[in-house]
Order: C-alpha cells, then sequence, then structure tokens
C-alpha cells in the first residue's frame, strides 16, 4: 500500500463519483470501496468508475460487489448474465454429487471473470450460512445446504472459483446467520440456540477459515453475550471467529448502515472497530438520496482509524488474492456451463 488507509469501506451514491466523494476519498482514503446496484448500469460505466476511483484513492484498492447469483446481484440481466442461487448449485450436488462441485467452481469462476472485466476484484460471496427451517427468509436459497459439510463443500468451490479469476472472497455471515428469525437489515435477530447447538454453524466456517475475508453477521447470540451484536461483540469476534473458528483474514463488518445496530454511525464504527473487526462496511443499500449518502459516508470515514498492526497485515494479505491465475477458455465455460443449468437466460 502507498497510502495507509483507513478501516473502512464506503459506497459510491451513483453511477460516477461526486466531487464532495472525490474530496472524501481523498482526505480519508478507504481501504476499499463497494458498489451498490445504484452504481451499475453497464459494463463501460462501471469500468471508468471503477478506473476513477483507483485514481483517486492513489492505489490499487480492492473494490467489492454483492454478486451471489440468484436474488443477490448487483450487476443484472441483461447486460450482465444471470447466475444460479446457491440453492439451484446444492440441488444439482444432491443430485450428482461431482456436477454439483464441478458447477459451483465453473459457475463462479465465470461470475468472477464478468467482475473481473468491469475492475471489480473482490466480491462479497459465498454465503456460508446454514439454512434452517422457521428462519428468516433473508439467507434462504442464499445458503448451500442444511448441513455444515454441504455448506462448507460447496463453498470451498465458489472460493476456489473466483481465486483463479483473480477475484478475491468474502465469506459471509460469520459465524452464521442461518438461524436469524427476523431480518438483521430491519432489527437485530436474537438466537437462542445453545453453544452446543452454535457448533454446527460454527463448523462450517472452520472449513472455510483460509479465505482472505469474512463479513460478520448483525445477530446476538443469547449464550455467548447476550443482545450483542457479533458485529460489535468483542466475544464474539475474539472467542469463536478468531479463537474456536481460528479466522485470521481480514473480518470486515456487515453494513453499519442495517437497522440491526443502534446509535450514532460514528457509534457504531467505533464499536466495531473496537470489538475487532478489522474494517467496517457501510453501504447505504436503502437510501437514494446523493447529499444523504456522502453525509453518511464522511461520518463513517472521520470515525475509521488507520489501518495498522494485524489489521494492516490481513489486509494486505486480502490484496494479494487478486492475482489471476488463469488459462482458461471462457467459451467452453459457458457451454459447459449451460449443460448443468440449460434454464438460465442467456
Amino acid at each position: 500500500m502507498s497510502l495507509t488507509p483507513l478501516a473502512y469501506i464506503p459506497s459510491p451514491s451513483g453511477l460516477s463519483l461526486t466531487n464532495d466523494e472525490r474530496d472524501l476519498y481523498r482526505k480519508y482514503p478507504p481501504w476499499g470501496v463497494i458498489l451498490m446496484g445504484r452504481s451499475v448500469r453497464s459494463r463501460e460505466q462501471v469500468s471508468a468508475l471503477t478506473n476513477e476511483i483507483r485514481e483517486i484513492v492513489g492505489r490499487d484498492c480492492l473494490i467489492f460487489t454483492d454478486q451471489e447469483g440468484g436474488r443477490v446481484a448487483r450487476l443484472k440481466a441483461p447486460e450482465w448474465p444471470a447466475f444460479p442461487s446457491a440453492e439451484d448449485y446444492e440441488n444439482l450436488y444432491l443430485q450428482e454429487k461431482q456436477s454439483g462441485l464441478e458447477a459451483v467452481r465453473l459457475g463462479y469462476r465465470l461470475l468472477a471473470n464478468e467482475l473481473a472485466q468491469i475492475g471489480v476484484n473482490a466480491n462479497c460471496a459465498p454465503v456460508a450460512d446454514i439454512r434452517f427451517e422457521g428462519a428468516s427468509d433473508v439467507i434462504r436459497n442464499r445458503a448451500f445446504g442444511k448441513s455444515a459439510a454441504i455448506v462448507a463443500e460447496l463453498a470451498r468451490e465458489a472460493i476456489t472459483g473466483m481465486a483463479l479469476c483473480g477475484v478475491a472472497s468474502v465469506v459471509k455471515h460469520i459465524p452464521g446467520h442461518g438461524r436469524a428469525t427476523v431480518d438483521s437489515h430491519e432489527s437485530l435477530p436474537k438466537i437462542d440456540a445453545s453453544i452446543s447447538q452454535l457448533s454446527e454453524d460454527f463448523a462450517a466456517f472452520q472449513k472455510l477459515n483460509y479465505a482472505p475475508m469474512a463479513m460478520t453477521g448483525h445477530v446476538a447470540y443469547q449464550a455467548l453475550d447476550p443482545n450483542v451484536s457479533a458485529t460489535q461483540s468483542k466475544t464474539v469476534i475474539n472467542d469463536i471467529i478468531r479463537g474456536k473458528i481460528g479466522f485470521d483474514g481480514v473480518v470486515m463488518s456487515d453494513d453499519i448502515g442495517m437497522q440491526a445496530l443502534k446509535g450514532s454511525l460514528t457509534d457504531r464504527t467505533k464499536i466495531a472497530l473496537q470489538a475487532g473487526c478489522d474494517v467496517v462496511l457501510h453501504c447505504a443499500g436503502f437510501k437514494s438520496n446523493d447529499t444523504e449518502i456522502v453525509s453518511e459516508m464522511y461520518e463513517v470515514g472521520m470515525a475509521a482509524n488507520k489501518l495498522a498492526e494485524e489489521s494492516y497485515e490481513r489486509c494486505i494479505k486480502a490484496e494479494q488474492c487478486v492475482a489471476p491465475n488463469d488459462d482458461f477458455d471462457y467459451a467452453l465455460g459457458w457451454s459447459r456451463f449451460y449443460e448443468f443449468f440449460p434454464e438460465l437466460d442467456r
């Protein structure tokens, strides 16, 4: 890193940077930037935006998006190809295991190639949460399965597929969002499962603890730290994520603008970083007013500290994951992929 960035990831308010956003990125240089749907229209436009971000930030920073496939896709058809949901891959896996594994690796490799072509080199995927009956629909078909073993096996292929194309993965929502009965975008889920029961949730992440980055879940585990979101819990981050799970990559918060968290954005940012998050993410995903979005990004940037010590080292390591190791015929790859999913729009 030529500059020491601050421990936050903001999101542009529109299709190009405003003058206020340029000032923000210069005064309070972010570690990375995430593109929401409001910043995505065409290949040419996104390429221009990612180039501009890196020019203003002054280094080849990570640029993220959320492109899981299925219902969570910032890059949408017909400009970009549609990809299956995690549950679609699971269904194929349950029919024929090797086909499912091949399809996930190939699908995420193709998906990553679409991102890399427009300057996006980090993806907030795969989801490693387990699908539980009776839980909120917020996860549902975003999960690869109903057991840690299946989830981890399929998510591992997704991580590998993206890495082959030089796109770094962000596993989510560590240490497990699957049991939540309410949507953390709207309120704080409080999970009453015992520590023994939670071990199943944690197990999927244990098998993926080599991933470069992971995103926290805004959920409270009543058996661990009652009524405190994992994002802001020293107990969960230190004892579970770093300890039991053994994850030593970058821990980033889920969007700190979500209603699961309370208090000002300044307070949310400082508490999450003090609890052990390496960086905080702020998307303002449900806002459309440019001025309000930029004002919120300023508040987070001003509250974030400079990356230092272990967090700095983890962030450097994550940035080094974006060198592609790719000699691949993508035309043949697409032909093979559509054999698995002939129903997809082409």
